[in-house]
């Protein structure tokens, strides 16, 4: 079982390897995520962020103005997603833990 546990951690870690080859390189001007206009011909939202963020919330920092004014919804669907998992943990844990009290009663 262990060796089984070993293969699967080397066979995931050169099927990641492969995937990131294949990567471009982010600071080459002619990738597509530097470009002005997408592939589709509309305009990328990344250079409106950039370039606007301060001007439309007045926020010198860019990553709180995409996370809270222009993903907002976004951001609190993730919110709730993560809220949900940890208070469906906190239950298991309690339940948990309220069982083996009445175990140890009898």
């Amino acid at each position: 079982m262990k060796y089984l546990k070993l293969l699967l951690i080397i066979a995931f870690t050169l099927v990641l390897l492969f995937a990131a080859a294949d990567l471009p390189y982010r600071g080459d001007a002619d990738n597509q995520m530097n470009q002005e206009v997408s592939m589709t011909g509309t305009p990328v939202p990344g250079n409106y962020y950039i370039q606007e963020a301060y001007n439309d919330a007045h926020t010198p920092n860019i990553v709180t103005v995409i996370l809270g004014d222009y993903r907002s919804i976004d951001t609190l669907g993730e919110q709730i997603v993560i809220f949900t998992a940890g208070l469906i943990v906190f239950l298991l844990l309690r339940n948990r833990k309220e069982e083996e009290g009445e175990d140890n009663d009898k």
